[in-house]
């Protein structure tokens, strides 16, 4: 994580990347990926492509990038990619105004 991290830049900011190497985190929020796709090739214990908004701890916002056809999310996965979040994260203060 920290060379994908130095990779992206983001020492200094307000992002954190994070690693689940046993896949705790992944289960307790129900992230597994459970299409048969990724382990008919060897993937096993991957989990879905997604994105988080916490504060102090409440999750605010969830994305998950996965269809029927791209359980992976690879082709489509825009809904969590940066601008998807920040629009979200927007939308989110603008409600509570």
């Amino acid at each position: 994580m920290q060379g994908w991290a130095e990779n992206q830049g983001i020492e200094g900011s307000m992002i954190t990347f994070m690693g689940d190497p046993a896949g705790e985190l992944t289960k307790a929020l129900d992230m597994s990926m459970t299409h048969p796709g990724p382990p008919s090739v060897g993937i096993i214990g991957r989990c879905k492509r997604f994105a988080l908004h916490v504060v102090n701890g409440e999750v605010k916002i969830v994305r998950v990038s996965e269809a029927e056809d791209d359980p992976a999310g690879d082709d489509n996965p825009e809904a969590t990619l940066a601008p998807a979040m920040i629009s979200a994260i927007k939308g989110e203060a603008n409600s509570e105004l």
